[in-house]
């Protein structure tokens, strides 16, 4: 293995890819990650009512499995959603194939699919190119970055993240990857595509497992947008092996820290990966009547047209910000809206700021990435929340997705 596969891929785990022969690139396009030993699971899905035929399956086998994961099947290049009874078919298909070559159960099969949505999946490209797969896995960190690879559609670069700790004097290693590039806006609940993957070797129970993650989720995954589009494939799964020989229980601030920032960093790599933006932009709402109200202003903020296309153009056009607040949902007093972009005044008490510099407000937002803070005097809600501006270059890369 290399150097540094013995300081940040977590023990208990091996990885790997192939070419299955669904990208018509020819690249690869089928991965596996693979657990030594049934692991601790924990997932969200999306919150689009359209989901995707393995996210049902996924579902159906935590639940008979009580969060365990012996096997993770991801294939990119095709979603298998909307392929009705078919899809639910090779969903189930991939699953008794990976558990014929691994000796395990179809339900500790965790499926993934990424792709152009309501083709039919050919599974038995899948099953035939397991057992090649399965030769040839590793623990080693280019395997890991082989997952990584695999599983882009449109995204331009492979999307990874490490931490490593000490918990009562053992060493505790999380990796991540992910993909995500356009119809990014995720709602996952329980509370393009994007698709995370977190390992770590951590013993973590089930239950535990899944609040960390939902707590990550809340401040990382459900604080992103590109293009305000909800996949119906959206999905994070975090596995943890237990080899570490690290025990874990609720309420652990090491683990919580780590984990949070590992997401915080792939969420903020999807959005930099948006497709053909130019700006990344960080959005502060401060003082907002609660934090739910701060995140009502920041969608309605992220989402608007009008001020990504300002935003393409480095136009400061504050106005728009005000407009979108106003219909936001959220609770305000156009009197009481204070904008800033960076440390530049912009809007003080809904009205243009005494001190506004149009030429240094345009060279600010000529950035390719720049921050924006509104403070609403409402409250003590705030949050941060990760966007993109809006260019003829996404409207090119989806005008021509499927043909």
């Amino acid at each position: 293995m290399s150097e540094i596969s013995h300081v940040v891929i977590p023990r208990g785990f091996r990885f790997g890819a192939i070419k299955a022969g669904l990208k018509a690139s020819g690249r690869t396009d089928f991965a596996l990650i693979v657990a030594d030993e049934p692991a601790s699971a924990a997932a969200a899905f999306t919150g689009n009512k359209v989901s995707a035929a393995p996210l049902i399956i996924d579902k159906e086998n935590l639940k008979a499995t009580g969060g365990r994961v012996r096997v993770v099947a991801i294939n990119a290049g095709n979603a298998n959603c909307a392929a009705g009874q078919a899809g639910l078919d090779a969903a189930r298909a991939t699953c008794a194939g990976a558990a014929e070559v691994f000796g395990c159960t179809p339900q500790e099969v965790f499926p993934s699919s990424t792709g152009i949505i309501g083709v039919p999946l050919p599974a038995e490209k899948l099953i035939a190119a397991m057992p090649a797969l399965a030769a040839q896995l590793g623990s080693a960190s280019d395997h890991f970055q082989q997952v990584a690879l695999a599983i882009l559609t449109t995204d331009t670069v492979e999307k990874t993240a490490f931490a490593r700790f000490d918990i009562d004097g053992r060493e505790v290693r999380i990796a991540a990857t992910c993909k995500g590039s356009g119809m990014i806006h995720p709602q996952l609940v329980p509370h393009a595509t994007m698709l995370v993957y977190i390992v770590t070797d951590a013993g973590i129970a089930p239950p535990v497992l899944q609040q960390y993650l939902n707590g990550a989720i809340d401040l990382t995954f459900n604080r992103i947008s590109v293009d305000g589009d909800t996949s119906t494939n959206d999905t994070v799964l975090l596995l943890a092996s237990g080899t570490s020989g690290a025990r874990i229980d609720a309420d652990n601030a090491a683990f919580k820290n780590a984990l949070t920032e590992v997401c915080t960093s792939l969420a903020r790599q999807v959005v930099s990966d948006g497709e053909g933006i130019t700006h990344v932009v960080e959005l502060r709402i401060d003082g907002a009547a609660s934090d739910a109200d701060a995140l009502k202003a920041a969608k309605a903020i992220a989402h608007s047209m009008l001020v990504k296309t300002a935003w393409a153009g480095a136009d400061p056009n504050w106005g728009r910000l005000v407009a979108a607040l106003g219909y936001s949902g959220a609770q305000i007093d156009p009197e009481c809206i204070d904008i800033s972009f960076g440390d530049l005044p912009i809007c003080r008490n809904g009205g243009r700021a005494a001190d506004f510099d149009e030429v240094k407000a345009h060279a600010y937002l000529k950035q390719p990435e720049f921050s924006i803070a509104i403070e609403l005097h409402q409250g003590e809600g705030w949050c941060v929340f990760w966007t993109t501006d809006l260019t003829t270059e996404y409207v090119h890369i989806n005008a021509d997705y499927s043909t």
